[in-house]
């Protein structure tokens, strides 16, 4: 990244002269990285020096678990410039649910929850696991991608920002996003928090656990998601809330258990949202039930044989990720 520059001519220079610089290099331009320009997603930027001009120097930060979709290469030649991705077979998570496309394999309640628990993990380890923490931003359905298996990944961190310093609260930023999924505190007060994540990723469970588009217009009036599960809640019926299309094929405790969850993750505060460890924490458990019904209804002369299946699948599924 280069900007600041001063001499027109020394400018056109360094540009026509793109080049791979080496670590060593680029300590040397940044006198040891010893005045910070700013942060963004996924890096600090850095002012330093080639030769006599001035360059900003963006240095990026490592993210890499098993949630997250991974970098493969890249391509600079010339004018062509270009990023290489694993390849995520199923496509994203919203195809699935809208039921558009007759080719989709329908999601039963175990491979729903399994999906949430997966994006759960990426988004809590960009919380937890990077330092400084990394604010995704845009976390929405079409933004979780699912492999052959349907195991899910987080993408596109285009819009992401990483706190100033480990341990700040907040990132003051312009409000961006995607409507229906934004944190209302955030687009009210530009302060960007984990706990925006949160209400986003709330917003994408209610979609999973529902198969209900995230907002509705009718007779000129915006009807959000949450509102209308909310009044669905009241009524008592778990029924009436879980995707009809499922027929009633799930665990009604981890399916309330699973709407308590969203519920709580969608609240207008921010501060009474759960934090992505606890989400990843119940989604686990909502998983454990689930498996341990579907199990349970076996051949009981198979007993002994369903009950080792059932804690291998609960270790594959719910053991804490290595990062």
């Amino acid at each position: 990244m280069l900007g600041w520059r001063h001499n027109p001519i020394k400018e056109s220079e360094l540009e026509n002269k793109q080049r791979e610089y080496s670590f060593n290099e680029v300590v040397n331009m940044t006198n040891n990285f010893d005045r910070i320009l700013g942060r963004g997603g996924f890096g600090t930027v850095y002012h330093g020096f080639i030769e006599d001009i001035e360059v900003a120097v963006k240095l990026l930060m490592r993210v890499h678990h098993r949630n997250l979709t991974s970098l493969i290469g890249y391509c600079n030649e010339e004018t062509n410039i270009g990023l290489i991705y694993e390849y995520m077979k199923n496509g994203d998570l919203d195809e699935h649910l809208s039921g558009e496309n007759i080719k989709e394999k329908f999601l039963n309640w175990e491979n729903r929850l399994q999906i949430a628990l997966d994006a759960a993990q990426g988004l809590e380890y960009l919380h937890n696991g990077c330092k400084p923490p990394i604010i995704h931003r845009d976390v929405k359905c079409t933004n979780i991608l699912l492999d052959e298996n349907l195991h899910a990944k987080l993408a596109d961190f285009g819009l992401s920002k990483c706190f100033a310093v480990d341990g700040d609260t907040h990132v003051s930023t312009i409000v961006a996003g995607t409507p229906g999924y934004l944190d209302p505190e955030y687009t009210t007060s530009n302060r960007l928090t984990e706990k925006s994540d949160v209400y986003s990723f709330g917003v994408v469970l209610l979609r999973i656990i529902t198969g209900q588009a995230v907002v509705i217009v009718r007779e000129d009036m915006i009807h959000h998601i949450s509102q209308r599960i909310n009044s669905m809640v009241a009524e008592g019926d778990i029924t009436k809330v879980v995707d009809s299309r499922l027929q009633g094929d799930f665990d009604s405790n981890s399916a309330w258990r699973a709407v308590e969850i969203a519920m709580a993750s969608v609240s207008s505060i921010s501060v009474e949202r759960p934090y992505m460890s606890d989400i990843v924490k119940e989604l686990k458990e909502c998983l454990a039930a689930e498996l341990a019904r579907k199990y349970s209804n076996c051949d009981l002369q198979n007993k002994d044989l369903v009950g080792q299946v059932s804690l291998n699948l609960i270790s594959t599924y719910i053991s804490p990720i290595a990062r």
